[in-house]
């Protein structure tokens, strides 16, 4: 330590030495560790794939790229096609993501941006994740016998007075795209609302104290110095959001109305991949399970892609607000 008058004391537990030996072997056992663990997860992915994609084989062998494009799901008929399916999981989840990104992101500017007292804040925090802990069989059967009754009339409304308009097309007489698009919404919404807080908690307090110096208003803080510099973390829990859309079975398995149709009305009935699965293996003989498998193999391409692509994205803007693009 410096014997200088104005030199600072080092705070108690500083590090005031060089690593020791045991630091060095603590150190690196960790690291092995580490990239043991990242190894096995790889490892996991891979023989997942690899035994579905086994079993999926002769389905692959059969169908080629029909089965991708057709429409028909007929056992008796040996005539399987996940186009319909493929359509839904995606108009679904985009809708979901659309509806709880946006609510997401919003109760997670309001519980970090002052807008509420501490402890308010964390009680509405608290019942935000508290959502994600609710089984999703329980959303479904609250999907039937709340979400429906509630937009029904509303929606046939719609459907009267602009079903020339393709997305009011049909009427809502029970299970369709929206219920299950907005109940899948609510159950994206924990997974962005928790990621996109720690990505605003994250933006150092001085950014903002510098907005605020220059006259921005409050609003203007928080739309055009706040978000933007989140935006990486905000982006990757959009993502994150879209993947957990794009896997949930029951509860859309419940309301959507497994119905092998390419419609664009949000009240029609339609079918998703993962429901597809969920609805048909449980009776499926071999030659289905065959078809069924090649359907879960298209639904984990689906997700790897959209994970790629949200990691390409989510680089590319990161460096576009650091100036490097």
């Amino acid at each position: 330590m410096s014997n200088h008058p104005f030199a600072l004391a080092a705070p108690p537990g500083a590090v005031t030495q060089a690593p020791s030996g045991p630091d060095y072997i603590v150190d690196r056992a960790f690291r092995s560790l580490a990239w043991l663990a990242a190894a096995l997860i790889l490892v996991l992915v891979a023989y997942i794939v690899w035994k579905i994609g086994g079993q999926a084989l002769p389905a692959i062998r059969d169908y080629h790229i029909d089965f991708l494009t057709g429409s028909s799901w007929n056992v008796q008929e040996k005539r399987f096609g996940i186009l319909p399916a493929i359509w839904g999981t995606l108009y679904s989840s985009l809708l979901a993501l659309a509806i709880g990104g946006f609510f997401g992101l919003t109760v997670a500017i309001f519980l970090t941006q002052g807008f509420l007292p501490a402890r308010v804040a964390f009680l509405f925090r608290l019942v935000v994740e508290m959502l994600a802990a609710i089984p999703s069989v329980v959303f479904g059967l609250w999907g039937i016998f709340v979400v429906i009754p509630a937009i029904r009339p509303a929606a046939n409304w719609l459907n009267e007075t602009l079903g020339f308009v393709p997305f009011f097309g049909t009427s809502l007489s029970g299970p369709g795209l929206l219920p299950a698009a907005i109940v899948l919404a609510i159950m994206v919404l924990p997974t962005v609302a928790a990621i996109s807080q720690d990505a605003l908690n994250a933006v150092p307090y001085r950014t903002k104290e510098a907005a605020f110096g220059m006259g921005a208003t409050k609003w203007e803080v928080i739309l055009k110095v706040m978000v933007p510099t989140a935006a990486g973390g905000i982006f990757s829990a959009m993502v994150l959001g879209f993947g957990r859309a794009l896997g949930e079975t029951m509860a859309l398995a419940m309301l959507i109305g497994n119905s092998n149709q390419l419609t664009l009305s949000l009240f029609a009935p339609a079918e998703t991949l993962a429901a597809l699965l969920a609805s048909h293996f449980p009776e499926a003989g071999p030659v289905e399970v065959e078809a069924l498998m090649y359907a879960a193999l298209v639904l984990l391409a689906i997700t790897l892609v959209v994970n790629i692509a949200g990691i390409g994205l989510l680089t590319l803007t990161q460096r576009k607000i650091s100036g490097k693009a």
